[in-house]
């Protein structure tokens, strides 16, 4: 997809820097990609875009891309990088913003929301928050290895996190995707797309990435049950990577959240099903499976099938989607 323009916003001795797409004039939604991915990595097309008249900001966290390493970074600053960003870009005058959250970028929107400058926040297929108790219960000991690691000795799990590269990435994903999501991440559009925001993901040798990880990975204590903006959790039940139970302990923790799972997808959602997501940005979104925070129950996966943000395969994996 066409890029309208690239953007470089200074944080103090620090640069954060993005992209947008679709029309200029377009009300303004901040999409916070996955793991390893720079701001290249979007979502739906340039016409859908032009239709649901949005235009979508993305932003190269610090240590990928054009944006400067942050060493001391953390979930807060990260939040403050993106408020920073999107009233650079659109003024904040524009702000509270919808949010679109992919994966291991999850984390970040509920941040956001928490903020107090989202509008409304939508989360695909999010990257569930494997140090909470009642998720870390629902998997194997070996799942949860390189989480538990990120708490006791961050050095040691970023040494394992350093091994990682663009191109090891682009196979684990390829590799541990089921047919449906290999499909889609192995169309040509996708893979063009894919690869250039791994080569952000991994600038300045996966400091951005490293960092994000580690991030993701250790306890969030965010009070999710203060966020006041709506929030709709997208999953696809065929999605066996991002969540134990598909988003349901998740959901239940977020103040009002709402899910909807979506019977013919799988990881790969967020572009599967471009327009149901950019629908869920309007006052009106489709009727499909919904559930409120309140309801599903919790699913254990068997060992073909573990919660991310990490391939938990073994402890030396790193985010498995993008």
């Amino acid at each position: 997809m066409r890029e309208n323009a690239r953007h470089t916003v200074p944080v103090g001795d620090r640069r954060v820097a993005g992209r947008d797409y679709g029309p200029r004039d377009g009300r303004p939604v901040l999409f916070i990609a996955g793991a390893a991915s720079g701001s290249s990595m979007s979502f739906a097309t340039e016409h859908m875009l032009h239709d649901a008249g949005i235009r979508l900001l993305t932003m190269d966290r610090p240590g990928m891309g054009d944006s400067t390493t942050d060493p001391t970074r953390t979930l807060a600053s990260t939040v403050r990088d993106y408020r920073r960003y999107v009233e650079h870009v659109v003024g904040a005058a524009r702000l509270p913003v919808p949010v679109v959250a992919n994966s291991q970028g999850s984390v970040f929107g509920l941040a956001a929301a928490l903020g107090g400058w989202v509008s409304r926040l939508v989360l695909v297929s999010p990257a569930d928050e494997v140090a909470f108790p009642a998720i870390r219960a629902l998997l194997p000991s070996e799942a949860v290895q390189l989480s538990e690691l990120a708490s006791s000795d961050p050095r040691a799990a970023e040494r394992i996190l350093a091994g990682f590269d663009a191109d090891k990435m682009e196979r684990l994903v390829l590799d541990g995707s089921g047919p449906q999501d290999r499909t889609a991440y192995s169309s040509p559009a996708f893979l063009v797309m894919y690869r250039r925001a791994l080569r952000e993901g991994f600038a300045d040798a996966g400091a951005g990435y490293v960092r994000d990880t580690l991030l993701a990975m250790q306890p969030w204590d965010l009070p999710l049950d203060d966020v006041r903006c709506r929030v709709d959790v997208l999953f696809g039940a065929q999605d066996t990577g991002h969540s134990p139970d598909q988003a349901a302990t998740l959901t239940r923790r977020i103040a009002g959240a709402r899910r909807e799972l979506f019977p013919d997808a799988g990881g790969a959602l967020l572009w599967t099903h471009a327009p149901d997501v950019l629908a869920h940005l309007s006052r009106r979104a489709p009727r499909r499976r919904r559930e409120s925070g309140v309801q599903g129950a919790a699913r254990t996966l068997g060992s073909g099938g573990l919660s991310r943000p990490a391939d938990f395969r073994s402890a030396s994996t790193a985010e498995g989607e993008p």
